[in-house]
């Protein structure tokens, strides 16, 4: 029995503790690979305390996470106070219930209703953006709440209710009582609520994803903006460090409990109680006078940029800093600017939060479709092209993706990367004979069941069939869409899993072995893996566009538009293109010889992958903006697809059948009370 229960106990501590040290192993990896440590190096540490982005995130968060934390410590303790002295048990009871429900909310729930309310609380008052650090720190303060209330709360129960009401008799007043006694009794369960309360403010993702404005990025946030690839290896070394300074933090406290003597001591004196509120008191001063004081003296004109992840060079391992040079070029030109960089990871979200309203931006980069679709609702102004000269040395071909929606002066997006569709396979794995028909078919071959993935978005994985199988991929015949839904179960059994940004690991790691994916990105996966090959499907494959383009109401349209100029010019978009390994519509880049070798090198027909003039030789198609019937009716399709899980029924019905135990256990507990308070 011993035997069992350590082993039981090792597996628990595996189970918690193994991913962490595996990733403080690779954060002194000497490449990105996740699949292999190459060599010991401290280059992710020396990278990471090069990154202003990364610091002035988790300056953000810390900012977030203490504020929230004070204030919600101090309401809640005031709130649990209140709920002691409640006389009324069903009032109490209820308000209780009240206070349990942020906790048992769902965090989307939570975070779509307060941006919801946040959204129309601002729209009743006019203000310009309706989310900001504000409505964040709102946010943290009211989902702490509880923990703090029920931190609190028992420390209140256990204390004597005559300490008070003696400390009053002997000539102390409410105040007082509360302040030289009763605090003393309940600091360890305010203590308790506001490291809980920090804890969570610290690593919130969910909530503060729908409730952050367009100017403030913490940690959680910067890091899912990442994902878009691969998390970059300083995000290793930063958690490595956090996680030994709480290592720390826990040998300090439990050696100085070792030190403690046996007799019990006096816990909180008033000298340890005002050093105590002195510093809280003058901790979040400080936080709120460095908040405020960024703002202070002459302000510079912030330009919102919504990108797409890793879609621009950032100033990472060595590169060029795109939206820095841009600062000291309005620097240069007597612009004082500052450009706020956030990210997305979908066009429907970039849609849904511009379309909400609650948060403005200069320069956003969504698709072609979604352009189509925002400027068909009046969402995007028009650029003036006289204001933007580089726009010259773009291909004409990706200047009208519709044809002529607006005048040649003024356009409602200006090309900033595009990309085409192909098919990624391990060559050491998948047998060259099927890879000489280069078709989409390879992707319903079952000699790879189990090593095959699909893309996990409709478009893209109904693309696959209705390319196969020579279908326009803008049909609006919902017969087609149908039809193509049926193929799509019939490769299910086929298919490991459906990815998006997964798709890096995967295939780097060998874990699957074709999947069908942009090429941009097939040059990334294959410098950490040259096992990896590629090749356009004969049957045709989609070419996407993003374009920069500024948002209906934006304050600072002339500076966005410098931006986009700026972002046009040769250095900087050669920068851009050789850090994300995307085709660029731009002239000067492509027509760089310094930008085709670097490129060569990665990859020796790199260039052909990347070639903005696509072959004639493949058939190549944008997705349009389909309307809103046909849409829906696909959404619906994948839906179905996604819910038709490889286990079956068993799932559910395993699922009842614990339901049902559950159920009868409880019915069998509420009988035997019964019977005891009968006979008792």
């Amino acid at each position: 029995m011993k035997a069992l229960s350590r082993a039981f106990l090792i597996l628990v501590f595996g189970i918690l503790y193994i991913p962490m040290a595996v990733l403080v192993l690779f954060s002194f990896n000497a490449s990105k690979s996740t699949g292999s440590f190459t060599g010991f190096s401290f280059r992710w540490y020396i990278e990471l305390f090069s990154s202003p982005a990364t610091f002035e995130a988790l300056g953000n968060t810390l900012i977030l996470a203490v504020s929230a934390s004070v204030i919600a410590t101090v309401i809640g303790t005031l709130a649990a106070l209140g709920i002691h002295k409640m006389k009324n048990k069903y009032l109490k009871s209820t308000v209780m219930s009240v206070t349990n429900i942020p906790m048992m909310n769902p965090d989307i729930v939570t975070g779509i209703s307060m941006m919801l309310l946040f959204v129309f609380v601002g729209g009743l008052i006019s203000s310009g953006d309706y989310l900001s650090f504000w409505t964040m720190l709102i946010a943290h303060v009211t989902f702490s709440l509880p923990y703090v209330i029920l931190s609190v709360l028992p420390k209140l129960r256990q204390m004597d209710k005559h300490l008070p009401e003696a400390a009053m008799d002997l000539g102390c007043t409410s105040f007082q009582a509360f302040y030289k006694v009763e605090l003393h009794t309940i600091l360890p369960g305010i203590v308790t609520g506001m490291m809980m309360a920090f804890t969570l403010s610290l690593d919130d993702f969910v909530i503060s994803f729908f409730t952050a404005g367009s100017e403030f990025q913490t940690l959680p946030l910067l890091i899912y903006s990442m994902t878009k690839k691969d998390v970059s290896p300083d995000m290793y070394a930063l958690s490595t460090i956090m996680m030994a300074v709480i290592f720390a933090l826990m040998i300090a406290i439990n050696l100085k409990g070792e030190k403690k003597p046996r007799e019990k001591k006096k816990f909180f004196t008033k000298k340890k109680a005002v050093i105590t509120s002195g510093v809280a008191v003058g901790l979040v001063g400080v936080i709120l006078f460095g908040f405020l004081s960024g703002n202070s003296g002459e302000a510079p004109i912030v330009l919102n940029v919504y990108n797409w992840g890793e879609y621009i060079s950032d100033g990472s391992e060595g590169s060029l800093d795109a939206n820095a040079e841009f600062e000291a070029y309005c620097k240069e030109n007597g612009l004082n600017v500052k450009v706020n960089y956030t990210t997305f990871d979908s066009n429907e979200s970039l849609y849904n939060k511009l379309k909400s309203g609650a948060v403005s931006y200069d320069i956003v980069v969504p698709s072609e479709y979604m352009i189509a679709r925002m400027a068909k609702e009046g969402m995007l102004e028009k650029i003036n092209v006289s204001n933007i000269p580089n726009y010259q040395y773009i291909y004409d071909n990706f200047k009208t993706l519709y044809g002529e929606q607006y005048d040649e002066n003024n356009v409602y997006y200006v090309p900033y990367f595009c990309g085409y569709v192909g098919i990624i396979y391990n060559t050491a794995y998948v047998d060259p004979e099927d890879v000489e028909a280069e078709s989409w078919n390879i992707l319903w071959n079952e000699k790879y069941e189990g090593k095959i993935l699909q893309f996990n978005n409709s478009r893209d994985a109904f693309g696959t069939v209705l390319y196969k199988n020579g279908i326009d991929v803008n049909t609006t015949d919902h017969s087609v869409w149908r039809s193509a839904l049926e193929e799509l179960r019939a490769q299910k059994p086929l298919i490991q899993s459906y990815v998006m940004d997964e798709i890096f690991n995967k295939m780097k790691n060998e874990s699957a072995y074709i999947a069908p994916y942009y090429a941009g990105d097939f040059l990334a996966m294959y410098e950490e893996n040259d096992n990896l090959a590629f090749y356009f499907p004969k049957e045709g494959t989609n070419v996407f566009v993003d374009g920069m383009c500024i948002p209906k109401g934006s304050d600072n349209k002339e500076i966005a538009e410098m931006y986009i100029n700026f972002m046009l010019t040769k250095e900087i978009a050669t920068a851009n293109a050789e850090m994300t390994y995307y085709s660029t519509p731009n002239k000067l880049v492509n027509e760089n010889p310094d930008y085709v070798d670097s490129m060569t090198e990665v990859h020796e027909n790199a260039m052909e992958y990347l070639d903005p003039v696509f072959s004639e030789d493949y058939v190549q198609t944008y997705y349009e903006n389909l309307d809103d019937e046909t849409l829906l009716y696909i959404n619906t399709l994948w839906e179905e697809l996604k819910i038709d899980t490889a286990t079956g029924n068993g799932v559910y019905i395993a699922c009842i059948v614990v339901a049902v135990l559950i159920a009868a256990l409880l019915t069998l507990r509420a009988i035997v009370k019964h019977r005891r308070r009968k006979y008792y």
